[in-house]
C-alpha cells in the first residue's frame, strides 16, 4: 500500500518574490500571497516550486490552494521525486532518532513531528503498542496515504493499533490498523506508569512534550508540598510523587481528568494520603488559596493555549500574567514556580516578560533556574521559530 499519493505530473508553482534563501535555509512553508498564481487543484497535489526570476526549481512539496500555507516543502531540491522510496527514507531516519533517545523505560513518545522530521503535516505519537496519527488539514490528508503509513508503522514497530485523530472534531477518528482499544492504553515515561485515551483525550491522549520538564520536577520534589495547576491526568503530579514529594495537590477544571490523575497516582503505587485531586477553576482556586494564605514549595502552572491566533495575544498575555502573579502569591519563600505556555503566538521573550511582570505584581523577586522547551522527539526546523511553541520557565522565588 503506498505511503504517499504522488502524481505522475507534478504541478508547477512559481514564487512572486525572492524566498529562495529562506527555503534553502530550511523554512518549509510558502504562504499563498508569495505565489504568482494559485491554480485550481486537489489539496495535497505534488508540486515543483520555481524561483521568481529565472524559473529554476527551488523545492518539491505539496500544494493546498485553500490553505494560507499554500505550499509545504518536502525537499529543498527541486529534482527530488516524492515517492514511497523518498517517504520510507524519511520515516526510517525519524525512527532511528527515536531509537537513540529512548529505552524500555519510556514507551510514550513522538515518532514523527511533521516539518521537524521533513514530513510536513504528519504527526504520529506512540503509546506502548498503540499509535495515534494526526494530519494537519486538507493538504496533508491529500498527500499522505494514512492507511499505507499506518500499515508500515504497525509492521515496523509491531503495534496492535494505529488510530487516526481528525483535525475536524465533528468527524471523530478512525482505526487504521487493528482494533480500537476499549480502555486507555498503558505506556511508560521515565519509569512512571501512565495511560492515554487515544480516541478522546487532549492532543493525542497525553502531553508528551512536557516529559523532560516533568523529570526536572521529579528531581526537585523530595519532601516538598507541590501544587499542580491545570493538572489534566496528573503528569507533573505523579513525577513529583515518585520524586518523594511530601504531598501533591492536582487541580483541573474537568472531573474526569482529576479522576484519571488519581488513577495514575494509584497505578504508580503512591500513598493515597499524599495526593488530593481537586476539580475546580484554576483562577478561582488560586484566588481562594491567596485569601487563606496557603503556600506550596513547588507550584506548577501549565495552562492550555490562551492564544490560538495573533489577534488573541493581548488578552492571552493578560491571562498569563494574572496566572503567574497568583502562582507567585501561593509559592513559599525560597520555593519554586514553574510557568509554562504552549501558545506559539506567545514567543519566549514575551513570555519571560510576562513572568517578570507577574512575579513583580505579586511583590516577589525571582531567579531563573531553567528555561526549557520541547524535547528531542519534537524536533523543529531551525528556520521555523513558530514551530517551537513550548516555553517552560522554572524560577526560585525570594
Amino acid at each position: 500500500m503506498p505511503l504517499v499519493r504522488s502524481d505522475d505530473e507534478p504541478l508547477v508553482l512559481r514564487l512572486n518574490r525572492d524566498l529562495v534563501r529562506t527555503i534553502k535555509r530550511g523554512h518549509p512553508w510558502v504562504f499563498a500571497d508569495a505565489l504568482r498564481d494559485l491554480p485550481r487543484a486537489l489539496a495535497g497535489s505534488v508540486a515543483v516550486l520555481l524561483d521568481a526570476r529565472k524559473g529554476q526549481p527551488v523545492a518539491v512539496g505539496y500544494y493546498d490552494p485553500s490553505s494560507p500555507i499554500a505550499f509545504r516543502v518536502c525537499d529543498a531540491n527541486g529534482q527530488t521525486k516524492l515517492d514511497d522510496r523518498w517517504a520510507e527514507h524519511r520515516l526510517r531516519d525519524s525512527m532511528s532518532l527515536r531509537r537513540s533517545l529512548f529505552d524500555d523505560q519510556t514507551t510514550g513518545y513522538r515518532l514523527l513531528n511533521g516539518e521537524g522530521d521533513c514530513l510536513p503535516g504528519l504527526v504520529v505519537d506512540i503509546y506502548g503498542r498503540a499509535a495515534v496519527m494526526k494530519l494537519d488539514g486538507a493538504g496533508p490528508t491529500g498527500f499522505w496515504n494514512s492507511a499505507g503509513l499506518a500499515e508500515w508503522i504497525s509492521r515496523e514497530l509491531k503495534l496492535d493499533c494505529v488510530y487516526e485523530r481528525r483535525k475536524e472534531k465533528d468527524r471523530g477518528g478512525q482505526v487504521l490498523v487493528g482494533t480500537a482499544p476499549q480502555s486507555p492504553v498503558p505506556f511508560i515515561e521515565n519509569g512512571l506508569n501512565f495511560t492515554a485515551d487515544i480516541a478522546h483525550g487532549q492532543k493525542t491522549g497525553f502531553f508528551l512534550d512536557q516529559r523532560d520538564n516533568r523529570h526536572i520536577i521529579r528531581r526537585m520534589a523530595m519532601g516538598k508540598a507541590v501544587l499542580n495547576m491545570f493538572a489534566y491526568t496528573g503528569g507533573f503530579s505523579i513525577a513529583a510523587g515518585r520524586g518523594g514529594a511530601a504531598h501533591v495537590t492536582s487541580v483541573d477544571l474537568a472531573q474526569p481528568a482529576t479522576d484519571t490523575a488519581s488513577d495514575h497516582w494509584r497505578l504508580n503505587e503512591l500513598p493515597e494520603s499524599r495526593h488530593d485531586a481537586v476539580a475546580a477553576d484554576a483562577f478561582e482556586y488560586l484566588s481562594n488559596a491567596v485569601e487563606i494564605r496557603r503556600r506550596w514549595d513547588i507550584v506548577i502552572v501549565d495552562p492550555p493555549s490562551f492564544a490560538p491566533n495573533q489577534a488573541s495575544v493581548p488578552k492571552a498575555s493578560a491571562a498569563y500574567q494574572s496566572l503567574i502573579e497568583a502562582g507567585s502569591r501561593v509559592t513559599a519563600r525560597g520555593g519554586l514556580l514553574a510557568a509554562a505556555s504552549c501558545s506559539s503566538h506567545i514567543d519566549l521573550p514575551l513570555f519571560l516578560k510576562l513572568c517578570e511582570e507577574g512575579v513583580s505584581d505579586a511583590r516577589r523577586r525571582a531567579t531563573v533556574l531553567s528555561i526549557q522547551g520541547q524535547p528531542a522527539d519534537h524536533p523543529t526546523p531551525l528556520a521555523l521559530p513558530e514551530f517551537r511553541y513550548l516555553k517552560f520557565v522554572l524560577m526560585r522565588l525570594d
